[in-house]
Order: C-alpha cells, then sequence, then structure tokens
C-alpha cells in the first residue's frame, strides 16, 4: 500500500494498461480510463496514459523487455515517482519494476485497496478492508525485507532477512485468522439484525449499481436521509438503509450498497460478500444507471454479471436511468428507451422523474402485497399494530372483543396473519 511502501507522498503518476489481442484494445482503453478515475479518487495527479500491445504475457515484466526499458525512460523524462498498471502484477513482476525504474509501482487491485481501505466507515466494512489487504501484502512481503542479506551459517541455515521475513508471515497470518474471528462474529449480529427485520414485514429494496452513478444521491433525495453524496469511485462503501413511506402509505425499506466496478479484486468480492447480500436477501432491486455514460452498457453488464455470481439476478428488477439532464442528445436517451422500455429516465439533481420513479417503486411493492380481512382478537393488539407500522390499514371496525380490519400487508406477513382472515388466502 502506498502509505507503507512510500517515504512520501506519490505526486506524479504515470498510467499503463497492457492488453495482448488487438480485438482487446477498446476494452483496455476503456479500463484504462476508469484507472485514472481510480487514481485521482486517491488524490495522485496522473501525468500520462499508456497502452502496450504486446504478442505474449512476460514472467519478467509482464511485457518485454524491450517495452520495459522505454517506459522506464518514460518515467524518467516525465519525472514521475509511482507507475501504475491497469493489469495485475505477479509479486515478482511488481518488485522487477521497481528495481528497473526505481520508483514506487503498484497495480489496479492495489489502488482499490488503498481506496477502500480511506473510505471504509464502519467496524465490518474496516475489517472486511484490513483482511483483503493483509491476503493482498502476504505474497508480497519479499519486497519489504529485500534490504536485508541472506547471511547465515550452517548447512540449511537461515539468512537474516528469511527468518524476519517468516516471522512477518506467521504474524499477518495470525492477524488475518483474529480479523476474520471478529468479523464472522460482525457478520453474525448483521445477520440477527436482518432476522428481527424479516420478522417486522417491511419490503425491503436494493439500489445497486456502477460505482458514481448516483445510488447515494437517490437514497437522500426519496428519504431525506442524511449520507454523504460525493463526486468520486467508491465515495461510500457501508451500506445504508433508510425507511421511506410511499403514497398508499405503505412502508418500504431501501438499502444503498456499495458500487460496483470493472475487475474488482477477488478479495474484496469475498469480503464484501456480507456487504452485498442486501441485493440478495431483498424483494426486488433498484438498478441504476448514467444515462451520460458512453459506455453505460458495460457497466450494466458488469453489475448484471456481480448480481448472477451473488445468485440476485433472479430477483425483479427495476431499471433506472439517472443524470438524464446531462445527456445533451435527445437519441440516446431514445435508443436507450428503445432497449429498455421498462425503465424509469431520472435526474436526481434536477428532481425530473422521481415522482415517477415513486410510482414504478409502489407498483413493485404492491406485486408483492395482499388486500385481506381480518378478525383480531383483543389479545392480539399486537398484530394491529404490526398492520399500521408495516402495511396500509383502509378499515378498522370494533365489535365487542373483535377487532374487524381491511389492510393491505406483505405477502410474506399472512404466515402470521393467516389465522384471522375472514377467508383463506393462498399466497402465490
Amino acid at each position: 500500500m502506498f502509505e507503507i511502501k512510500a517515504d512520501k507522498m506519490v505526486e506524479r503518476a504515470l498510467l499503463v494498461g497492457a492488453y495482448v489481442e488487438a480485438s482487446d484494445k477498446y476494452e483496455a482503453q476503456s479500463l484504462l480510463e476508469e484507472l485514472e478515475e481510480l487514481v485521482d479518487t486517491l488524490g495522485i495527479p496522473v501525468v500520462e496514459r499508456h497502452l502496450v500491445h504486446h504478442r505474449e504475457n512476460h514472467p519478467r515484466y509482464l511485457i518485454g523487455s524491450g517495452k520495459a526499458e522505454e517506459l522506464a525512460a518514460l518515467l524518467k523524462e516525465r519525472q514521475c515517482d509511482v507507475l501504475v498498471f491497469d493489469n495485475e502484477l505477479t509479486p515478482a513482476q511488481q518488485r522487477n519494476w521497481e528495481v528497473l525504474t526505481g520508483v514506487t509501482v503498484a497495480d489496479r487491485e492495489e489502488i482499490i485497496l488503498d481506496i477502500f481501505g480511506a473510505r471504509a466507515r464502519t467496524r465490518e466494512a474496516r475489517l472486511q478492508v484490513e483482511v483483503a489487504r493483509l491476503e493482498y501484502s502476504l505474497p508480497r512481503l519479499t519486497r519489504a525485507w529485500s534490504h536485508l542479506g541472506g547471511q547465515g551459517g550452517g548447512i540449511g541455515g537461515k539468512g537474516e532477512g528469511e527468518s524476519q521475513l517468516e516471522q512477518d508471515r506467521r504474524r499477518i497470518r495470525g492477524q488475518v485468522d483474529r480479523l476474520k474471528r471478529e468479523l464472522d462474529e460482525v457478520r453474525r449480529s448483521r445477520a440477527t439484525q436482518r432476522k428481527d427485520r424479516k420478522r417486522a414485514p417491511v419490503p425491503n429494496a436494493a439500489i445497486v449499481g456502477y460505482t458514481n452513478v448516483g445510488k447515494s444521491s437517490l437514497l437522500r433525495r426519496l428519504t431525506g436521509a442524511d449520507v454523504l453524496v460525493e463526486n468520486k469511485l467508491f465515495a461510500t462503501l457501508d451500506t445504508t438503509t433508510r425507511k421511506i413511506a410511499l403514497p398508499n402509505k405503505q412502508p418500504l425499506l431501501l438499502t444503498d450498497t456499495v458500487g460496483f466496478v470493472r475487475r474488482l479484486p477477488h478479495e474484496l468480492v469475498e469480503s464484501f460478500n456480507a456487504t452485498l447480500e442486501e441485493a440478495t436477501l431483498s424483494d426486488f432491486i433498484i438498478h441504476v444507471l448514467d444515462a451520460s455514460q458512453p459506455r453505460v452498457m458495460e457497466f450494466y453488464e458488469t453489475t448484471l454479471r456481480v448480481l448472477t455470481d451473488l445468485g440476485a439476478d433472479t430477483k425483479q428488477m427495476l431499471i433506472v436511468f439517472n443524470k438524464t439532464d446531462k445527456v445533451s442528445d435527445p437519441a440516446i436517451l431514445a435508443g436507450l428507451r428503445r432497449q429498455f422500455p421498462d425503465s424509469v429516465f431520472i435526474s436526481v439533481h434536477t428532481g425530473a422523474g422521481i415522482d415517477e420513479l415513486v410510482e414504478r417503486i409502489s407498483d413493485f411493492v404492491s406485486n408483492g402485497t395482499l388486500t385481506v380481512e381480518l378478525r383480531l382478537p383483543a389479545a392480539r393488539s399486537d398484530l394491529l399494530a404490526k398492520l399500521h407500522r408495516d402495511g396500509t390499514v383502509a378499515s378498522l371496525e370494533y365489535d365487542g372483543d373483535i377487532a374487524h380490519v381491511v389492510a393491505t400487508v406483505p405477502k410474506r406477513a399472512m404466515e402470521t396473519l393467516a389465522p384471522f382472515a375472514v377467508e383463506p388466502t393462498h399466497v402465490p
């Protein structure tokens, strides 16, 4: 990580994206542009982006030694003090580049880990990030102890550096085990909270999408919640859940999730699984896309792949195109409407389309509700309170100790309410 490797703050970065197949050039260029946004999020100025085509992956530098020498010369000419690869570098390749160039070398994975480390706020997120960072650094410890000699006497004797390296490896493995135990405790607590939330049958929708498409801004607009809104990648890492009342008085829980990005480090996919579980456990998904983004379809596919990996791709999904105020060409919006006829087009910034979005959300919730007639005994005033809190009570009349209620409730609530229904209710 930068704060560990560097003696001073890096000031000038050169970005490199390497690709083998000519057909991959556009994708490599797109990823390199995204890498610049990631590096900018860390506050590191980018001097230049450099796209490198090579015939095969080389074990020493990833690219050929001739092109490696050219890049080293370019680094010196541009007076850069950090080299960032969009490609994944092996620990050996990272060391070789640092020896060749004499500057700090990082890859896309390390950049994302640094961003997550700087932006984690809750205990769970901090634990998740720390586990991922330690697992990433473990095979790279040799670089940290390259200054120690391999001195030592006797057959099979260990050198000074090797001994210290093994001590550090054991220490880090111990830290990882301890952090994972803490994380398990936090997740069990989180699961209990989630179970309590499900016990009160309020429908839940997860807001998902690529990073920086406006998910947190949408949550703030819909709920009035005081959540962080910032025009940076991964501005928020922790889930935020807020309750809103829809026009028909039906309550709904809205959960903002961590944003997706291409080539997310696998350590983070695993460690943030609990965070992303909100999408798998929700009643439906609100998938937010940036209508002004030229690569909007790529980002749409990226998010779908992540949802598929999580097993959340079968959920009902409402597609929402945000930032329509930034689209100057009407043909772009017309094309998106043809491709996604059931989607909603909004601008969180101007408020355009928000009313339509709320109506569509209400429709999604209604599809998961039932209108029932109930006879509740006086002893079950707790159920009447739940109906007011979690559903919509249309009428309420008392006949002695019996409350006659007509209410619209989430379908999953019928498991508790079925014994008091006037007519048998079939829940599909």
